[in-house]
C-alpha cells in the first residue's frame, strides 16, 4: 500500500465567525475549490465564505484523517479555538504558504 499526504483543516470565513472542518488528500486543491465556490448555497462553506485556512495537520493514511476530522467535528467551539490559537494565535490565513508549499 502506498503512503499518502492526507490533511485535516479547518477553515474560516472573512470575518472569523465560522469554522469550517474538512478532510483531503490535495490541500492546495482543495483550497482552491472552496475558495471558488464561495458564495454558493449548497455547500456549508459556500454558503458562510469559509476560505480560509486557519489550522491543518497531516496524516499518512486516509483512515487517521477521517478518525481525526470526526473528533474535531465534535469539540466545542471553545476547544476549536484553543486547538487553532495553540499553532496561530493571531489566525492568521494559511492559503498562501499551501500554495507555496
Amino acid at each position: 500500500m502506498q503512503n499518502h499526504n492526507y490533511f485535516i483543516y479547518i477553515l474560516t470565513n472573512p470575518k472569523k465567525t465560522v469554522l469550517y472542518i474538512g478532510v483531503t488528500h490535495d490541500l492546495e486543491r482543495r483550497l482552491n475549490e472552496h475558495f471558488e465556490n464561495r458564495g454558493r448555497v449548497k455547500t456549508f462553506a459556500g454558503k458562510y465564505y469559509c476560505y480560509n485556512l486557519i489550522y491543518f495537520e497531516s496524516y499518512d493514511n486516509i483512515e487517521s484523517a477521517i478518525e481525526r476530522e470526526k473528533e474535531l467535528k465534535k469539540w466545542s467551539r471553545k476547544k476549536k479555538e484553543a486547538l487553532i490559537n495553540k499553532d496561530n494565535p493571531n489566525w492568521n490565513v494559511l492559503n498562501k504558504s499551501v500554495w507555496e508549499y
